[in-house]
């Protein structure tokens, strides 16, 4: 009996995915197709001078990431700013990052304290807008939000909840850039010199209640 073997894509089809991909995915987080637009395969195809099967599989990948909705006989369309994703999200992650933070808090050491402090130190001195990636915050940004964030909570010393924390962070990223468009004047350096204050005092309690704050403003910025 013949066996069959999975055919490997080529280099160069795979390299032109992930452009695709990329392009794609940096055009939905700069603001390029806004919150409900359609994303239509054979318009994407013809701007970026590729096939269907290339942009589909962009399109696939994007949804997964929580960028895109694959609707039944609709296509593709960027989530809209009503879905109610962004709430369960907000809710999820007030739910669990607090309990977190208080045992990072608890457990974490002083290399731990040193982390923070370079994190938060790098988020305070990254320029969160810049002109040529549109207007949403940076990518530069984006990422040491996330390393300050991420690093208040390493201290918990679970790779579980970690782990859970990740998966939360990438759903909810699309989320978090329309929240700060709709809410300029929202003091986000003032909050984040919050969490890391209260964490290296060791005050658990504040901490915790300074983190549902923080997730709650971003949420309630994506309510009409």
């Amino acid at each position: 009996m013949a066996q069959t073997t999975d055919t490997p894509t080529p280099p160069g089809k795979q390299m032109l995915s992930e452009q695709v991909y990329a392009r794609l995915r940096d055009a939905i987080m700069r603001g390029d197709h806004a919150p409900g637009d359609a994303l239509k395969p054979q318009d994407l195809a013809k701007e970026q001078g590729v096939s269907l099967a290339v942009v589909r599989e962009a399109l696939v990948r994007v949804v997964g990431e929580g960028l895109a909705d694959r609707l039944p006989n609709r296509g593709f369309a960027v989530p809209a700013f009503s879905d109610r994703r962004w709430q369960e999200i907000a809710e999820a992650r007030r739910t669990i990052e607090p309990v977190v933070l208080r045992m990072s808090v608890e457990r974490g050491d002083v290399d731990w304290e040193a982390r923070v402090r370079a994190a938060h130190h790098r988020l305070t001195r990254t320029p969160a807008y810049v002109p040529e990636e549109g207007e949403h915050y940076s990518g530069a940004w984006s990422e040491a939000h996330r390393v300050f964030h991420r690093t208040l909570l390493e201290g918990c010393g679970n790779p579980v909840l970690l782990e859970t924390f990740d998966r939360m962070w990438t759903a909810g990223e699309l989320a978090r850039r329309w929240s700060a468009q709709r809410a300029p004047g929202r003091d986000g350096v003032g909050e984040h010199r919050q969490l890391e204050e209260a964490a290296l005092a060791r005050d658990a309690d504040t901490a915790a209640a300074v983190l549902v704050q923080h997730l709650t403003l971003t949420a309630a910025a994506l309510t009409d």
